[in-house]
């Protein structure tokens, strides 16, 4: 099959290639409960630019060379002999996690916590082919309304941000403020999440004029352009209380700082993003009694829940479609955010 293979590290992301269109061996099935998806469509993320950089060498054990992509969908190719889920033929959604099911975080349904995984395209190979190799535990059947190219960024993506809006909906009232910091591939879901789920005014705070554009069009209320003075503006905006709850999808830079600064007393701030650092006094976090809570990929039934809102036409994705074979320029255009919204891969 035909692939797009990371062989090196690009530390600094210059220059014009970071991966190998090239001919490798098809994934064959394994073990009883694997599949084999005939891909449709393969999300690139922004975590695949921190896996070109090298970063995830000290999290996963990752050998080159190596096929990035852990946000896919597609249809069965092939079943192991315990699978009975799913048929040759369906068109699937796969959550990014591989897991057995049998240990007790998988029986709590908290999947990113499982003690034995894989993650294709961040320990294993992933979906920048024409297949790939998953489990059965991992699929969730599309509705018709639905096609695999249109939907493959939602399995990071969109899970990721549904689980932060959704922890935030579940306390913010009508009356109430929510920031969102970063409106690009995780942040537009996110904006419609929480406008799906609660009462709350969305806030959504950017650097850029298309971003701040999508976010308008995902149903924001209120746009801040990210120039020096955006807590300023979300404090005028929240008459001075700031906001119950804070989204960050960024996570670098100053985004943290500012978030904090954004959000209210005894509100919370959902860090999503990451590559900063979380810097606050103790005694301030004592006094404001401030929530700084962590948002990883979200799990299988979120990702069920999500494809119902995205069935129901609540969510959609912005997507930018591009050929396999021509992954550098998704993965640059990425880089240099010239992507409004999510870059999808179809072979």
């Amino acid at each position: 099959m035909k692939a797009a293979v990371l062989h090196q590290y690009n530390e600094t992301l210059t220059g014009d290639s970071f991966v190998n269109y090239e001919d490798v061996p098809d994934p064959k099935i394994e073990n009883p409960t694997d599949v084999i998806v005939r891909i449709g469509g393969a999300g690139v993320c922004r975590t695949d630019l921190h896996v070109v950089e090298g970063i995830w060498r000290s999290k996963v054990d990752i050998k080159l060379p190596y096929i990035m992509g852990h946000e896919n969908a597609g249809w069965v190719e092939a079943i192991g002999s315990a699978v009975t889920g799913v048929k040759v033929g369906d068109a699937v959604i796969c959550h990014p996690l591989v897991t057995s099911g049998h240990c007790l975080a998988c029986r709590r349904g908290a999947d990113m916590q499982a003690e034995e995984s894989s993650f294709p395209g961040i320990n294993a190979n992933g979906g920048y082919a024409e297949y790939l190799r998953t489990g059965q535990r991992s699929l969730i059947k599309l509705p018709k309304t639905l096609a695999p190219k249109d939907v493959a960024p939602y399995t990071d993506a969109g899970l990721t941000a549904y689980r932060a809006a959704k922890k935030a909906s579940r306390h913010l009232l009508p009356g109430e403020y929510a920031v969102v910091i970063g409106a690009g591939g995780l942040g537009h879901i996110g904006i419609q999440v929480l406008a799906a789920l609660c009462a709350a005014e969305i806030i959504v705070v950017d650097r850029g004029d298309m971003a701040l554009q999508l976010a308008k069009e995902c149903g924001a209320h209120h746009l801040v352009k990210a120039d020096g003075t955006e807590v300023d503006q979300v404090l005028a905006l929240t008459g001075g209380k700031g906001a119950q709850a804070v989204i960050d999808f960024v996570g670098e830079g100053d985004a943290i700082a500012k978030g904090l600064a954004m959000t209210s007393t005894a509100g919370s701030y959902y860090i999503v993003g990451y590559g900063g650092k979380i810097d606050i006094p103790a005694l301030d976090l004592i006094t404001t009694e401030k929530n700084i809570v962590g948002c990883l990929v979200g799990t299988y039934p979120e990702l069920v829940e999500l494809m119902a809102l995205a069935d129901r036409g609540l969510v959609h994705l912005a997507t930018r479609e591009y050929k396999l074979k021509d992954a550098n320029q998704a993965l640059l255009d990425l880089h240099h955010g010239k992507v409004k919204g999510r870059a999808v891969l179809i072979p």
